[in-house]
């Protein structure tokens, strides 16, 4: 009479350990060390560059953190295309990153028609690290102390003013397209290679004005050799509190950023992305990070995932229509 029962009991019980070993499996993996090695972090741009100072700044805290090494990989070129390739090819085990802009991710899949790489099928995003502001800057011999003043003349004499860029489709190219498009401007684009001649060239008065992002230019501005006439921000930016916003003259849809954040390869785990994400965000929002950011002109975030990717998608919807009706093109 007891042998029945007690086989019933005892197909019970292996039934729920049956049904337990899944979630036990799920449980195990979940509370496993990460990282047990050292984590490569490939910027797809030289060193030195503003990328390549965000990474290491973050990087270096990340590495204190996880008690890993985080290893700077700089692999410029291809307006960052072979980063990009390199770090799709990768192992999906959250040991590659790739620092990687709006220019890889928004930009460069309308300005390119063959794209050696596929953003949103090779890379899952995992945070947006921060944002660098525009800002619309004139030299000391233009004379132009006021935005409208300097945009009225602008629109006085179309065709007639220069802006120089960082080059053609860089986000501080397409912010003063943008700008254009909204003031009803019509002027002249000369791209340089980099930022860094462009802005040198606005200083010494070669060019008149052009758009960049606070990073670059803050020591230019710092120094008095450029003047910031207006920033592309939703508010007044902390470190330039004397500079109205494109909103506050009329313009609220002249905002634009550079934006540097973080993927991986498309097939890491969920939990890994999100453990990253987690890292990550600790590391930006330590005090002496924040300081260190917040010092070179970026404006740190470290959003969740999701966060990050309706990002990009609202920026490539506000962009591409922008490049597609300049007929703008890269190849």
């Amino acid at each position: 009479m007891t042998r029945r029962p007690l086989l019933l009991q005892l197909l019970a019980l292996a039934a729920l350990a049956a049904t337990a070993l899944p979630r036990a499996g799920k449980a195990q993996f979940a509370s496993s060390v990460y990282p047990v090695k050292p984590i490569r972090w490939i910027v797809p741009y030289p060193a030195g560059a503003g990328a390549d100072i965000v990474a290491r700044t973050i990087g270096t805290q990340l590495a204190i953190d996880a008690g890993q090494p985080v290893l700077i990989e700089n692999r410029a070129g291809g307006n960052t295309a072979l980063g990009a390739i390199e770090a799709a090819r990768a192992a999906a085990d959250g040991y590659t990153l790739l620092s990687a802009d709006n220019g890889m991710l928004v930009f460069n899949p309308a300005l390119y028609r063959n794209l050696s790489y596929n953003p949103s099928r090779d890379f899952a995003p995992v945070t947006l690290l921060g944002r660098l502001p525009m800002v619309m800057l004139v030299g000391p011999s233009s004379g132009q102390k006021d935005a409208k003043a300097f945009i009225e003349d602008a629109r006085a004499f179309p065709g007639k003013v220069s802006f120089a860029s960082a080059g053609t489709g860089s986000p501080q190219h397409l912010a003063m397209e943008l700008l254009e498009r909204e003031a009803g401007l019509e002027m002249v684009h000369v791209p340089y290679r980099a930022a860094a001649p462009a802005l040198a060239d606005v200083a010494g008065g070669q060019l008149p004005v052009m758009m960049c992002d606070l990073a670059a230019s803050r020591r230019f501005i710092q120094s008095g050799k450029l003047r910031a006439l207006a920033v592309a921000h939703p508010q007044r930016l902390k470190e330039l509190a004397g500079v109205p916003t494109f909103a506050e003259l009329g313009m609220p849809h002249v905002e634009a950023a550079a934006l540097m954040g973080l993927v991986v390869p498309a097939s890491t785990p969920g939990e890994l992305v999100s453990r990253l994400q987690q890292s990550v965000a600790n590391a930006i929002h330590n005090p002496a990070v924040q300081r260190k950011l917040a010092e070179f002109g970026v404006e740190p975030v470290g959003d969740a995932p999701s966060q990050f990717a309706a990002l990009l998608q609202g920026e490539s919807a506000r962009w591409h229509p922008l490049i597609r009706d300049l007929n703008l093109t890269l190849d």
